[in-house]
């Protein structure tokens, strides 16, 4: 053999080579260097990497591999498991990294960016037999990458958000840059407005001549008037504020500031036009409007105010207003105007009776404020009257139906008592004291009943109970249920339905109560336990078979239910149980087993010994031997004709059920028909009528689904049916299939119809053009799911927030959120109402949540 052979036996490879140096080799470079074989395992690394590491890992130690970082991270945070990292890929594929980037932690928690340089090492024929990673820290240098990034950031964040327009102009007077407010001053796209000369949107050509030449001689500007030309020509009122930029004595460009003066002097134009409008509106207000001195006497008098008093400009104008006033009101209203006068009180707002010339008396709200100098001296009183003798006429006609209210409760034959806000009972009917079992007295508190019990048979005391509850937090009590006990010893079980009272001004006044006795519910819930008990406890078939269908077990079950013993069918087919019209279901079974998947529920026919059929219903699972391998199936097989009965039975009270909840629905509006037989035609009882009837719209359909839920869609479709009939047009919905359980299709029903009813009045239906969008999606999965909806007016008119909350806010605001457990948000935006709601989906199964 030559010596040339002799030496290329002798050259080592670069992985022995490192090997052969040890760690005084690594010593020697100027940044952390390690070294690891082929199984990742490091066998040499330096003292810097030590170092950065904060750590010595033990040579070859298999728990640390292709790095001796505690642990590894990308630069987003994301956990990078060493096994992945770049020598970890320089081992498996040979991918050389060059200036990758890692986040290396120690063991003392801190971290450090690294800039890492990996590439494979290899055997003389080319294998790999390991990788060596040569890494430094650039934490500093990332930290100044990221400042400086941050301040470039800002100023161009400050440049293109800033709230006055900005924009850059060559030389040539050019536009080089705008900024958004500049381009949203002019409607111009950075297209149209960019590139252009500034002289095109100039509405004064010597107005942008002056300008130019006084920047291009390097004169500042300094809030110079100027008229722009906008893209929808309207023109621009502006005060421009620039300077210049030159370098080595030549014109560059100019900085111009752009702000925007228009409404100041459209304003101006407005305050000489309002001055006008105003004196014509003093006169043509419908409501009377005067100014009084400090004495009273009137200075100044509508043709409203003369027209409601009967009486003339001149006569008024010789008074003071306390001449026309009743005499049981003059020294209320006298000390209230005093006090303004004195500056103890700005306003102040009262209602009084006023005489006319021929004797006769009118009722007026007085809103009486004060007009001041600057120095905070009373100069005169601004008062604003309005007639309201037939409101209070209205009031006096209120007072006499809430007498007829009390008549009607006292002949419902419902359970039904009132409190004041404290709790004290006020008033109980005939049927209270019924189920009562006694006469509760006026001034007891809380309840009419005599004691009371929770469903699980713990007492429950009168402080705690639903119209406790109630009347404590100011909302009303739906879906409990209590237990009464009469003096006698028996017990009732009801529900009640607690609601707060409150007056015009929305104070709490006290609380109805209405206690609906569920004896016969409770009843039929009892009976449907047992028959659910005796559906759990039966005898199920239960066998066992092979892959290929073999029967190798075989129950008691079984043999009642089949008619076969043991002896007779352990080691046949399953297929003699399969009627002949039925032998491919076998087959589709055993594939599905055999993939490992689980049968549940699976409803077929099954053949008796006799020959005879037999409804079952199949749950069949895949059988696993110790190594995991599918060996077989377990079936259990349970006859469903008792099933088939229970459903029949199930329906039955189902449509009873919804049988007494419809015919009670008609009672109340029936009952409310009569009581209100004066007022069918006002606002609050075709309010009360209307969603009643979206109430029971919401019941139809949970009735035609058997009380097991309904479809958001149709629930929507339902509710608008009746306000909205141009739905196609008007209405816009995206979302995917939904099914929601009773509870939450009712109460979604009522927000659905008093939206529609809002927006039909006063909203985005109300007009030709307007649109209302719908959209919901579903969050989250199993028993963790959220339904998000959203409803929002488009095109409509201008709204505003209204400045009382009636039912209808209250029901979309409080009702739902408690109802639902659900966070409501209802916004008056200028645009239209917005209306989200996110609420939790109950448990149910896939099939009926997503079926449509």
């Amino acid at each position: 053999m030559s010596n040339a052979a002799n030496d290329s036996d002798l050259q080592l490879s670069e992985y022995e080579a490192i090997i052969a140096g040890g760690g005084a080799l690594l010593d020697a470079v100027p940044a952390a260097v390690y070294v690891c074989d082929r199984n990742g395992l490091l066998i040499s690394y330096n003292a810097e990497a030590a170092r950065l590491w904060g750590r010595s890992p033990r040579i070859r130690d298999p728990r640390d591999r292709f790095c001796g970082s505690l642990h590894l991270y990308l630069l987003d945070g994301s956990s990078l498991p060493h096994d992945s990292c770049p020598a970890a890929e320089a081992v498996r594929s040979g991918k050389e990294t060059r200036s990758g980037e890692v986040v290396m932690e120690r063991p003392d928690g801190s971290r450090f960016e690294a800039l890492v340089n990996v590439r494979a090492l290899r055997d003389r024929d080319g294998r790999i037999e390991g990788a060596i990673n040569c890494f430094q820290d650039i934490s500093s240098q990332k930290a100044l990458e990221r400042q400086a990034n941050r301040h470039a950031a800002d100023l161009e964040d400050f440049f293109e958000n800033a709230a006055v327009g900005l924009h850059i102009v060559s030389n040539e007077g050019i536009i080089l840059r705008a900024n958004k407010a500049e381009l949203e001053l002019l409607g111009y796209t950075a297209e149209e407005y960019v590139g252009k000369h500034i002289a095109s949107f100039h509405a004064d050509a010597r107005a942008i001549a002056d300008i130019l030449d006084k920047l291009s001689c390097g004169r500042d500007l300094d809030r110079y008037p100027a008229r722009l030309r906008a893209k929808n020509g309207q023109i621009k009122h502006v005060l421009i504020t620039s300077n210049s930029r030159f370098e080595d004595g030549r014109f560059i460009n100019t900085r111009c500031f752009t702000t925007d003066v228009t409404d100041v002097h459209q304003a101006e134009l407005a305050r000489l036009e309002s001055e006008e409008r105003l004196a014509a509106t003093y006169q043509a207000a419908t409501i009377g409007i005067a100014e009084a001195d400090s004495a009273g006497r009137l200075l100044r008098v509508n043709d409203a105010l003369c027209r409601m008093l009967g009486r003339s400009e001149e006569e008024l104008l010789a008074m003071t207003f306390l001449d026309y006033t009743h005499a049981e009101d003059k020294k209320q209203d006298a000390e209230r105007y005093a006090q303004q006068v004195e500056g103890k009180i700005d306003s102040y707002v009262l209602r009084k009776q006023a005489i006319k010339p021929d004797g006769t008396s009118v009722y007026l709200d007085v809103h009486s404020s004060s007009v001041r100098d600057a120095k905070g001296e009373f100069r005169y009183g601004v008062r604003v009257l309005i007639d309201v003798t037939k409101a209070k006429r209205m009031e006096d006609q209120i007072r006499e139906n809430e007498r007829n209210l009390r008549d009607l409760l006292e002949a419902l034959p419902a359970a039904v008592y009132t409190t004041d806000a404290d709790g004290r009972i006020t008033f109980f009917n005939r049927a209270a004291v019924e189920m009562a079992g006694r006469v509760p007295t006026l001034g007891d508190e809380w309840c009419a009943t005599w004691r009371l019990f929770r469903t699980d048979g713990t007492f429950l005391p009168h402080d705690q109970c639903p119209m406790a509850v109630a009347i404590k937090e100011d909302r009303p009590i739906r879906g409990e249920e209590a237990v009464a006990e009469r003096p006698d010893g028996t017990r009732v079980p009801f529900i009640p339905y607690p609601t707060p009272l409150h007056d015009s001004e929305g104070r709490l006044t006290g609380a109805i109560n209405m206690l609906v006795d569920i004896s016969d519910r409770k009843k039929a819930e009892e009976f449907a336990e047992r028959l659910a008990a005796i559906v759990t406890f039966s005898d199920d078939a239960i066998v066992s078979k092979d892959t290929k269908g073999i029967i190798q077990t075989w129950n008691k079950g079984a043999e009642r239910l089949f008619g076969y013993a043991a002896e007779d069918v352990v080691g046949k087919p399953i297929t003699i149980l399969i009627p002949s019209e039925r032998q491919d279901e076998e087959p589709e079974i055993l594939a599905r087993i055999c993939r490992g998947e689980h049968i549940e529920h699976y409803e077929t026919v099954r053949m008796k010994k006799d020959g005879s059929l037999i409804d079952v219903s199949l749950t069949v699972s895949p059988l696993k031997d110790g190594r995991g391998q599918i060996i077989g199936a377990s079936k259990i097989a349970r006859d469903i004709t008792e099933k088939r009965q229970e459903e029949r039975r199930h329906l039955l009270l189902i449509n009873e059920l919804n049988h007494r909840v419809k015919n009670t629905l008609a009672t109340v509006q029936s009952l409310a028909s009569q009581t209100f037989r004066s007022e069918r035609d006002s606002h609050a009882f075709r309010q009360f009528e209307n969603r009643l009837v979206a109430l029971a719209r919401a019941h139809d359909l949970l009735t035609q689904e058997s009380w097991q839920g309904a479809d958001l869609l149709e629930i929507l479709n339902r509710a608008l049916q009746a306000v909205c009939p141009d739905r196609e047009r008007q209405l816009e919905v995206s979302g995917p299939p939904c099914r929601l359980n009773p509870k939450l299709a009712l109460s979604l029903s009522m927000a659905f119809h008093e939206l529609a009813t809002n927006a039909t009045k006063y909203g985005a239906l109300s007009v030709d053009a307007g649109k209302v969008a719908v959209d919901w999606n579903i969050e989250g999965d199993g028993d963790d799911e959220w339904l998000h909806l959203t409803w929002r007016e488009l095109h409509g008119p201008s709204v505003t927030a209204p400045e009382k909350r009636g039912f209808g806010s209250r029901l979309l605001e409080q009702a739902l959120a408690r109802e639902l457990n659900a966070q409501v948000l209802l916004s008056f935006s200028e645009s239209g109402v917005i209306f989200s709601l996110t609420a939790p989906l109950p448990a149910s199964h896939p099939d009926e949540r997503n079926k449509h």
